[in-house]
């Protein structure tokens, strides 16, 4: 069995498997040393939002069984895509392909701030009260099926290698749940690590309920896009503890914490000003 197809039997199990190991790390430091008091019920938020997890991969496996393993396996063998072009090292087509496919789903970030009807799914995963490690997960269906259809776009223009595509699907999960932890990490190991990878409060910058805050700071994974792009915030203006979670036009429990509220949410209520090119904020605000 070469590796290719080996990667393709065991791809499930090894996210499964990282899924379900940082998730649980993540919820027992959450539990150890919190950030944040909850504003809501935690008990309600988890059951809602963790049932939208598990609908989302139902309708994802239903939609696309063989996800973006399958569709990088179909790329390679039709020749399809730039590695299948160029003759590059393994590990530089590795290294290259998971940093284009991370730069790819910062700019779809932006990307969904910026255009109204995508904003509509994706202001689901901002309308979350609180924000712990089921806030890396909670999104919209119809968003992950916009996303999935985006990133099959960029792995058949990209033709990577299918280790990259496991290693990216892996690093973006994991650090999708690690920087929407609740969790306390010391100021001086945050500044350090935020070089490197996108930390808690670097993120939890992006879900304030202040509109310039919420379009700041879109990297999921790796942090340098919004520093290079002048989308980097430091801190929240009023401080972690104090600062408001979540978005002013959906405060009501209905909206933000249950199910039904969650999959409706996009066919409810205008487009506010958090689509970027509807923001109300003076432009020299300072960041």
């Amino acid at each position: 069995m070469n590796l290719n197809e080996l990667v393709m039997e065991h791809e499930l199990s090894i996210r499964l498997g990282f899924f379900f190991g940082v998730f649980t790390i993540m919820a027992v430091w959450e539990l150890v040393r919190p950030r944040r008091r909850p504003q809501a019920s935690k008990a309600v938020r988890w059951v809602n939002n963790l049932g939208l997890v598990f609908f989302n991969s139902y309708v994802v496996r239903l939609v696309f069984p063989t996800a973006a393993v399958g569709v990088a396996m179909f790329a390679s063998r039709q020749g399809w895509g730039l590695f299948n072009y160029v003759d590059a090292p393994p590990w530089l087509a590795v290294f290259a392909s998971v940093l284009i496919m991370d730069f790819s789903i910062w700019l779809q970030h932006v990307m969904v701030h910026a255009v109204p009807l995508l904003w509509r799914f994706h202001r689901v995963h901002h309308a979350d009260l609180d924000f712990d490690v089921t806030t890396g997960a909670r999104f919209h269906t119809l968003e992950i099926l916009f996303s999935m259809l985006v990133k099959f776009a960029v792995i058949l223009l990209l033709g990577p290698p299918l280790v990259a595509v496991v290693v990216f699907e892996v690093l973006l999960n994991a650090t999708a749940m690690f920087n929407h932890g609740n969790v306390r990490l010391p100021e001086s190991v945050d500044r350090v690590l935020r070089l490197f990878v996108v930390t808690p409060d670097m993120h939890r910058v992006h879900h304030s309920v202040e509109d310039d805050e919420t379009n700041s700071n879109f990297g999921f994974n790796l942090p340098w896009w919004d520093r290079l792009f002048g989308t980097y915030r430091a801190q929240p203006r009023g401080g972690h503890e104090c600062m408001t979670i979540g978005i002013r036009t959906f405060r009501g429990d209905s909206w933000c914490s249950w199910l039904p509220g969650m999959l409706a949410m996009p066919f409810t209520g205008k487009v506010s000003g958090y689509a970027i090119n509807r923001r109300q904020w003076e432009a020299n605000d300072e960041r």
